[in-house]
């Protein structure tokens, strides 16, 4: 029902004219109405499990039995679980703090699913924060090989970093820089690219109810010149061979079909077949009188008042041909150099961590290391780039170096080598000690351990600490200590 403001449904929840009539042009008057009511239904939640840390099965039995959320699986996706019932703990479980799982739309996980990466490829993730789909990305590539992770915007690039700390990630560096740039640096490099572009947002109105006030058929216009220019970089950067994976959460031909028509005009690059796991329909081959390019039929737009979920855009190209290579212009860059557990800057160190938490040697020699002052990196052994000073960072913290040369090891790293420390060991042995440590207290307790020391709580590693004559001193890092934790049971 229309009037002069808006169209107004249940709840007073409402979209634009503007908006409602933009979706009755595109896809008729009963798919708008059917988004209307959709949007004002309770948004559908899903989650991620991360397989490096534990298993589908494990995690809904322990959300079922600790926090009473009950889940369903999702049919042909075996990483991720529909929540059935939420008692609002699903953000503050401690499981979703150590990166058991990650709280994601379900249509948000399919490209990195499209794209189907392993550990033998270089990657890329162009637009990155906050994450979800890096992470995913990582997770497919068992935590192995290179991932090259940008993000423009500072401020995201922070939580894109705490992210790949919270899921243990090693195998990926973070760049800051416009990703329209980024093929600048690197020319025919990547196996694998995705670009999530920044759209907007026409998909996602149901849980970002701010689209609304901001969209605009003209600002989708502009954006569509942006994702053009940065699914040009990712061509550039891509293999001859390569496979690049562009989506959006947007419902709008401005930014999906017509920016691949003009790629597909003057670029070497083919659409692929694919086949999603939910149902997804065909992308538009002729729009507002004019005729596209007839492959674009196997790119898939997935509507969210069909498939209960976000609305996504997802396309499969693969570069059939050479593009021209553009000047390089690299920034400075400080000198950064990785080293291998073998090298004698870094032995010392891990020598440290071997004798104080028996962490083997074999398991260290599958990891590449490097330094920043005092501060100790890792990374996944096979991680490669030609420029890592460019990087923001480069896999997770190992540790830093204290005043009498030897490493004490960070959370990030006792969570990666949970499975492989068998000494200096405590377990949190009530709720008191556990709500201490989470806050960075001291479990004021004797114990016998000199020096530092790993948590457990139940089967995981919740991070390091320091025994001193006062007690045991955590070191949960501080980024997560500001987050509420659940600790109630």
């Amino acid at each position: 029902m229309k009037n002069k403001k808006s169209h107004d449904l249940r709840d007073n929840k409402q979209v634009s004219n503007k908006i409602y009539d933009y979706l009755d042009s595109l896809y008729g008057s009963p798919s708008a109405k059917k988004y209307l009511e959709f949007i004002n239904e309770k948004p559908s939640r899903y989650i991620r499990v991360n397989k490096l840390k534990t298993t589908r099965e494990k995690l809904s039995q322990t959300l079922l039995q600790d926090y009473n959320i009950k889940t369903e699986e999702i049919k042909n996706l075996n990483y991720a679980l529909k929540i059935t019932e939420d008692s609002n703990l699903l953000g503050i479980a401690i499981e979703h703090i150590i990166g058991e799982y990650y709280i994601q739309g379900l249509s948000s996980m399919i490209p990195p699913l499209i794209l189907n990466p392993s550990h033998d490829d270089v990657v890329l993730d162009l637009c990155a924060a906050p994450g979800s789909k890096t992470t995913e990305l990582a997770e497919m590539m068992e935590n192995r090989g290179t991932l090259v992770s940008n993000e423009v915007q500072l401020n995201r690039v922070k939580m894109l970093v705490y992210n790949l700390d919270r899921m243990n990630i090693v195998n990926t560096g973070v760049t800051h820089t416009k990703g329209e740039w980024l093929s600048k640096h690197y020319t025919h490099h990547f196996d694998k690219v995705l670009v999530d572009a920044p759209c907007s947002g026409l998909g996602i109105i149901q849980k970002k109810g701010e689209v609304n006030d901001w969209w605009s058929i003209e600002r989708a216009e502009r954006l569509g010149d942006l994702q053009l220019r940065l699914l040009i970089g990712a061509i550039k950067m891509a293999k001859v061979g390569g496979e690049i994976v562009y989506s959006t959460c947007t419902l709008t031909p401005e930014e999906n079909e017509l920016v691949l028509n003009k790629v597909l005009e003057k670029y070497p690059v083919e659409v692929m077949e694919i086949a999603l796991p939910v149902e997804s329909h065909p992308a538009f081959t002729s729009y507002s009188g004019k005729q596209l390019n007839n492959e674009l039929e196997k790119a898939r737009r997935i509507l969210p008042w069909e498939a209960n979920t976000d609305g996504f855009f997802i396309i499969k190209l693969k570069k059939t041909g050479e593009t021209e290579a553009p000047e390089q212009t690299l920034p400075n860059q400080r000198e950064l150099k990785l080293f291998s557990s073998e090298k004698k800057v870094i032995r010392p160190l891990l020598k440290n961590i071997n004798d104080d938490f028996g962490i083997p040697e074999e398991v260290l020699s599958d990891y590449q290391f490097l330094f920043k002052s005092i501060d100790v990196f890792l990374v996944s052994k096979e991680w490669s780039d030609p420029y890592p000073g460019h990087f923001q960072r480069i896999g997770t913290k190992l540790g830093i170096i204290d005043k009498n040369g030897r490493l004490v090891l960070h959370t990030q790293a006792a969570q990666v080598f949970q499975n492989h420390i068998s000494k200096n060991i405590y377990q949190i042995e009530n709720q008191d000690e556990l709500k201490k440590y989470l806050e960075g207290g001291i479990i004021k307790k004797e114990i016998a351990i000199e020096g530092q020391c790993v948590i457990k709580y139940k089967d995981f590693v919740l991070g390091t600490a320091v025994v001193t004559k006062a007690g045991i001193k955590s070191r949960f890092p501080r980024a997560k200590r500001t987050q509420e934790i659940f600790t109630d049971f």
